[in-house]
């Protein structure tokens, strides 16, 4: 199993790369191969640093799974986005933002023990409610939501998917999902 620990500054690129790679693999099929190919880690770590997400004071919390050093896996989580607007919290409820992880740990228990530490935390924060947005045409994390108890709720939102060629963005259809942390 991997070992679990919380963002620091330095990970920036790192986390970068698994966020790449997870998005090429986990959107294969759902996503423009266009913007597939386009993803840049070096820019992402980047928006990293700019957002301040391993700053302490953060409103979301990013934790890191490790496997002999190597940065496999990470998961953030914090208050519900109101829109999926970071600048519009809802406190009333957590969420789960993001879950990657490499292709190559997908199946080994890397994102069952990332999705119950960021869990842990969302319930250590006093939150008893959480949600998430997935895509819809993602059927792999779909299904390994479900299994952890979470289900759709009606919810749906439109993800615009921008396009290179001033081509107008695509919507892909996202699904919100919704637990309990208190065992009800």
């Amino acid at each position: 199993m991997p070992s679990i620990r919380r963002e620091q500054p330095d990970d920036a690129e790192a986390v970068a790369r698994v966020h790449v790679r997870g998005w090429q693999a986990g959107y294969a099929g759902i996503m423009p191969d266009e913007v597939l190919n386009r993803l840049n880690p070096v820019a992402w770590a980047q928006r990293r640093r700019a957002l301040g997400t391993a700053d302490p004071d953060h409103p979301f919390t990013t934790l890191l799974a490790e496997e002999h050093g190597t940065l496999v896996g990470f998961a953030t989580f914090g208050p519900y986005r109101n829109n999926q607007d970071r600048g519009d919290l809802d406190p009333a409820y957590g969420e789960v933002v993001s879950l990657y992880v490499t292709p190559e740990n997908w199946g080994d228990g890397t994102a069952r023990a990332l999705f119950a530490a960021a869990r842990t935390g969302l319930r250590e924060s006093g939150w008893t409610e959480y949600r998430l947005w997935v895509l819809a045409d993602n059927d792999r994390a779909r299904r390994f939501y479900e299994r952890a108890g979470l289900s759709p709720d009606g919810e749906r939102s439109t993800y615009p998917v921008p396009l290179s060629g001033g081509r107008p963005a695509i919507g892909l259809v996202e699904l919100r999902y919704t637990g309990r942390l208190d065992g009800s």
